[in-house]
C-alpha cells in the first residue's frame, strides 16, 4: 500500500477544501502534502492526519500548509536620540528606510526629521 492510498482521505480532503497550489508527493517513504489555505483548513487537515494516525508515531507525513490568513505581528520601534530611518531598517532585514517612511506617514511628515519617543510601525517583510 503506497503512502498516498493510506492518506487518500487527507489528499481527498485537502482537494474539496479548495488547497490552492496543492502538491502530493511520496519521497523516501514519506509523503508531502504542499498548498495555501487558511487556518481553519489547516486544522481540519491535522484533525484528520491525527484521526488517521492517532498517535502521530508513523512520522510518514509532511504537511506544509501556509495558512493566509495568518496574523503579521506588528513591531514597533521607539525612536533614540542619533536615530535615522536608515540607521532603525539596519536592524530589520529586508525593510528600508521607505518601508518605515511609508507605514508612518501619519506621524512623519519629513523622513529627515525623527524625534526620540516617536513609537514608530516597523512593518514585515
Amino acid at each position: 500500500m503506497s503512502l498516498q492510498d493510506k492518506y487518500q482521505e487527507l489528499i481527498d480532503q485537502a482537494k474539496g477544501a479548495g488547497v490552492a497550489d496543492l502538491q502530493v508527493r511520496e519521497q523516501d517513504n514519506v509523503l508531502y502534502i504542499d498548498g495555501t489555505s487558511t487556518s481553519a483548513v489547516k486544522d481540519q487537515l491535522w484533525d484528520t492526519y491525527e484521526k488517521l494516525d492517532p498517535e502521530m508515531r508513523a512520522a510518514d507525513v509532511v504537511m506544509n500548509i501556509t495558512a493566509t490568513d495568518a496574523v503579521k505581528e506588528e513591531q514597533t520601534y521607539v525612536v533614540k536620540a542619533g536615530d535615522n530611518l536608515s540607521k532603525i531598517a539596519k536592524n530589520y532585514p529586508g525593510i528600508s528606510w521607505k518601508d518605515i517612511y511609508e507605514a508612518n506617514k501619519d506621524q512623519i511628515k519629513d523622513p529627515n526629521m525623527i524625534q526620540p519617543g516617536w513609537k514608530l510601525k516597523i512593518p514585515t517583510a
